[in-house]
């Protein structure tokens, strides 16, 4: 796609465009008020002024107190800074809860305590992808430090009960985190009904730019620096402060706020009549995961018989942009790892889009896709050895070409 192209933007998950709006609220901070907020003299102490107004901001956003906003580089370190300081307050804890389906900030991180001796404890989901709390009780035990819970899925949209699963935690006498990183702007969050003791979020995410995120830490928390520096953030997070984005985060929790109906109501229709569009159309097309609960921007279906990557391929070559999964794993040759635990098959898998819209889609836009998406996947399957009505194959073993295909990739990996 050409720099000159008109782009049409179905990825909203992976990131947003940031808000004219928080734009110009960033720009003074980049030319005039450029000082240091942690200094002693007034040109400093004016700017800390601004960043403690962004802070109000954003615990007004979840309903939480400014003294419980830590802000971070992203959402990863947000999440990451939970578990560590969970481990780090309670050392004679040494398991961890999550779910098999979590961002990979979650899954790396997980990864990299059991090789340091911890127990990480991977939940199932189901076919929807949802998940058993009957399970969950039974998983947490005398030495469960935290129990880590994504609110909202970021490649199906589905969304967990973190109520329950914080009232859960809270009985057992565990702390409970939340990865909210793809909620504002499309659900209410209220920390205090959620009852959660760490929550996450991701300033990119709500149309402000990448570099800034927040962890949500409820008052009386024990809490240890994942970051250690100076004293900024109340001692919580150190380095200084990244004044233009925690004041872009700010504006674009206003806003998120703002466009809370429009999320819930025009997008939601836009992305129910695309989605309602394919699996009516296009033949061979399933939702990936529950329709409900699930947030009102988000859409998963797989196409059989074709690869993902050649869909965004011809995709981008109209100009549509849309993904495979998380942009954290673009360019990873396993399928995805949440369609792989709600049970579909490495080929199905890995046959499967994500569309994500948001408030600066029009119907315009989903008209244009829809008057293109057809014709490429009729074009794709028409070339695919997958596909069981080519023309080449009368008695098509669509089970064993899939095994064939599956076994391929797998040696081809295996190279890598």
């Amino acid at each position: 796609m050409s720099a000159q192209q008109k782009f049409y933007y179905f990825d909203n998950n992976a990131t947003t465009r940031v808000a004219p709006e928080v734009v110009d609220a960033m720009i003074p901070f980049l030319r005039e008020m450029w000082g240091n907020p942690s200094s002693a003299y007034s040109f400093g102490a004016q700017v800390h002024g601004h960043v403690e107004k962004a802070r109000e901001q954003v615990a007004a956003l979840i309903h939480a107190d400014p003294k419980e906003i830590v802000f971070t580089s992203c959402g990863t370190e947000s999440n990451n800074s939970a578990i560590h300081s969970a481990l780090a307050t309670n050392p004679t804890k040494k398991h961890v809860i999550t779910t098999a389906v979590e961002h990979s900030a979650n899954m790396n991180f997980g990864a990299y305590l059991e090789k340091r001796g911890y127990e990480v404890t991977y939940l199932p989901v189901d076919s929807d992808g949802h998940l058993d709390l009957g399970l969950l009780d039974k998983s947490i035990r005398p030495d469960t430090a935290i129990v880590s819970i994504m609110w909202a899925n970021n490649e199906t949209g589905v969304i967990f009960p973190i109520e329950e699963i914080a009232a859960l935690c809270r009985s057992k006498g565990v702390l409970c985190h939340t990865d909210a990183v793809q909620t504002p702007g499309k659900l209410k969050i209220d920390v205090k009904a959620l009852g959660v003791d760490f929550l996450s979020l991701s300033a990119h995410k709500l149309h402000a730019p990448k570099g800034i995120g927040l962890l949500y830490v409820k008052r009386r928390t024990k809490f240890q620096p994942y970051v250690i520096g100076g004293h900024q953030e109340r001692g919580k997070r150190g380095g200084t402060e990244s004044v233009a984005n925690i004041v872009a985060f700010g504006r674009a929790a206003d806003l998120a706020v703002a466009t809370l109906d429009d999320e819930n109501t025009r997008v939601r229709a836009l992305r129910d009549r695309l989605e309602n569009f394919i699996l009516t159309n296009i033949p061979n097309t399933i939702r990936n995961g529950a329709k409900e609960p699930r947030l009102p921007n988000t859409m998963n279906i797989c196409f059989e018989f074709i690869e993902a990557e050649a869909i965004l391929l011809l995709l981008d070559g109209v100009g549509i942009c849309a993904s495979s999964g998380s942009a954290c794993t673009t360019g990873s040759l396993d399928p995805s790892h949440v369609l792989s635990a709600m049970g579909l098959t490495p080929m199905r898998a890995r046959g499967s889009v994500r569309f994500s819209l948001g408030i600066y889609n029009t119907e315009d836009e989903v008209d244009y896709l829809i008057k293109h998406l057809p014709g490429i996947i009729a074009k794709l399957r028409a070339m695919s050895p997958l596909n069981p009505s080519h023309p080449d194959n009368d008695q098509y073993d669509v089970e064993g070409a899939r095994e064939k295909h599956e076994k391929d990739l797998a040696e081809a990996t295996a190279k890598e």
